[in-house]
């Protein structure tokens, strides 16, 4: 787990801040088992889950690879506080138990789980065994005050400029991976942002990111707004070591939804180790009278490579930004959803890497047990060479019962 963030006042602020975190999350726990008043200005929301893990991993010629497994145990509460019509207090937590002989096979897992890439590590684990840690971290926390067309958010939050389904060029300042199918919440940032809406469909918005210096910092600016039966929107700045300038827009031909976003990073200092970069994607979906779902997506990594692009596993990214959405340079990806019965959904996806012939299959069921109670399984399943970008990983299981409130 990370504890510092480049010198040692900085560190120093963030152990301290660690018996707080603890103390916050303990605090909306008791509050989400002992509260039940009515007449109140706030809310306490959130789920349980408990998902299991398989893991088969690519097996290496003349090497033994155990399979591995974990079990987590995640809990999340989202409490929201109205102390005025204006004024809105947000706080948002997950606290996960996971165990398993991934866990106490290889230890940097700990160290993925719980790294905080925020400019305040809000993240900790206050307990932990030889297979099995507990994990705490705050992921929302944020002053909201609107005012009429004006909206201003201080803190941690989600600042989503995405509007593609798979994969996000626009979204430079909370980029996620499809593969993280557990966490729908999506990161947050740690930042401020001031939005005005200059229409019914339009809006202008500028968002400033914290960071301990000129490479972790960014300041950028969305206009977004609709002609044509579309949503536009462009957006522009400073990102990290990068300026950027990008493009997206939804809207639809002949009722098939049709989004696309494209982004263009250019080094703003000739002598760092960025790289100039230009990401694109497309998508196109459809949903049929007896609702079957399907879509197709398209993604374009100028800084991909064409052929073999073995790596970072897709599935483990510590390093995964708006620049570096794929390891290869071309992505395809399709899909198909359909409602069995009411209850029960089938889904199913493919990724495709169509340089290095690697790729990706999802089979996805859910069943509603009852309200609020959900029972999935799935799999991620990854073939291809040894070094290309899906043939090193191996394939998962999962299962998964989720109790929302």
């Amino acid at each position: 787990m990370r504890l510092s963030k480049g010198n040692g006042s900085v560190e120093l602020k963030h152990r301290a801040l660690k018996p707080k975190i603890l103390a916050l999350c303990a605090m909306l726990i008791l509050f989400s088992t002992t509260s039940h008043a009515q007449d109140r200005n706030w809310t306490l929301t959130g789920y349980v889950k408990d998902l299991f893990m398989y893991y088969h991993p690519k097996q290496i010629p003349g090497f033994q690879i155990d399979n591995q497994y974990t079990n987590t145990i995640h809990n999340r509460l989202n409490f929201a506080w109205y102390p005025t019509d204006k004024l809105t207090v947000v706080i948002e937590n997950r606290n996960r138990f996971i165990n398993g002989n991934l866990v106490r096979d290889y230890p940097e897992y700990q160290s993925y789980v719980a790294t905080d890439n925020g400019f305040f590590d809000l993240s900790v684990v206050p307990a932990e065994g030889d297979s099995w840690f507990l994990h705490c971290m705050i992921d929302r926390a944020y002053l909201d005050w609107t005012s009429g067309k004006w909206q201003v958010r201080l803190g941690r939050q989600r600042v989503n400029w995405g509007v593609n389904l798979v994969w996000n060029p626009n979204d430079v300042f909370n980029s996620f991976s499809y593969f993280d199918f557990d966490y729908e919440e999506r990161p947050g940032t740690d930042a401020a942002r001031i939005q005005y809406y200059t229409g019914t469909t339009s809006s202008a918005e500028l968002v400033y990111k914290l960071g301990n210096n000129a490479y972790g910092m960014a300041l950028a600016g969305l206009y977004r707004f609709s002609q044509w039966s579309y949503d536009f929107q462009f957006l522009g700045g400073w990102v990290g070591p990068d300026w950027m300038a990008g493009v997206g827009w939804a809207g639809d031909i002949k009722g098939a939804g049709f989004r696309g976003e494209l982004s263009q990073f250019i080094p703003r200092d000739s002598n760092s180790d960025s790289e100039a970069a230009t990401v694109a994607s497309i998508s196109a979906d459809y949903s049929f009278p007896n609702s079957l779902y399907l879509q197709i997506s398209g993604l374009y990594n100028s800084l991909g490579e064409n052929d073999q692009s073995g790596g970072l596993s897709p599935i483990l990214n510590p390093e995964l930004s708006a620049k570096s959405l794929s390891l290869g340079k071309y992505e395809l990806f399709a899909q198909c959803s359909f409602p069995i019965t009411p209850l029960f959904n089938a889904d199913f996806s493919t990724i495709i890497n169509p340089g290095d012939g690697s790729f990706f299959l999802g089979p996805s069921f859910s069943y509603s047990l009852q309200t609020n109670l959900e029972l999935m399984l799935s799999g991620q399943l990854f073939f291809g060479d040894t070094t290309s970008e899906y043939g090193s990983v191996g394939q998962l299981a999962f299962a998964r019962l989720k109790w929302s409130f």
